[in-house]
Parts: C-alpha cells; structure tokens; sequence
C-alpha cells in the first residue's frame, strides 16, 4: 500500500492537470494506447487507465494538432482551478524532445 501513496492513476492525474475536459476522456485516450510513459529511463505505451504515474515520470501525448511531452512535478489531490493544474506539470520544451531522437 505504501508504494501507491506517492502514485496516481494516469487518467486521473491527466484529470487534476486538466489535460482532458473529463476523466472519462483521460480514459478513452489511455486505452486507444495513444500515451506514452518515461519512467526511470523505460519508455512504454500505456494502454490501462490504472497504470500508475509519479511525480519525475514524463508523459508523451497528442494535444491539439501536436504531440507535447509533459514532465510530471506534483500528483495533486484534486481537479482545482488552472493555475493549481499548471503546477502539477512542465511542457519539455521542441530542442529537448529533438535531442532525444537523434
């Protein structure tokens, strides 16, 4: 039980960030396999909403017309106001996502 307390499901955490408009979007996404998880040094797709995030694990994912890589800070015990989800991430900036692939 100790190794959940400092971890969130994925749909709920994208939830809290205000990723997506409603959990149950967090969730459709998660299970189309369309999110990618970086956590200590692995990258792996994630197909389960259950899957377990924590806070220094970066998330691959399609915003907008894009795909942004999202550096998790904070886990957040609630879905609050913006500037609350704000910090609960870091967007990892275009030159460190180019770096990586080549």
């Amino acid at each position: 039980m100790n190794e959940t307390a400092d971890a969130l499901r994925i749909d709920v955490w994208l939830w809290h960030a205000r990723q997506f408009k409603t959990r149950s979007l967090a969730t459709a996404v998660v299970q189309k396999g369309r999110i990618r998880l970086t956590s200590a040094g692995t990258t792996r797709r994630i197909g389960k909403p259950s899957a377990l995030v924590r806070a220094g694990d970066t998330l691959t994912l399609p915003r907008n017309d894009g795909i942004v890589r999202l550096e998790i800070l904070a886990l957040g015990t609630r879905r609050g106001p913006a500037s609350e989800a704000q910090a609960l991430y870091r967007v990892v900036e275009d030159e460190e996502t180019e770096a990586s692939h080549v």
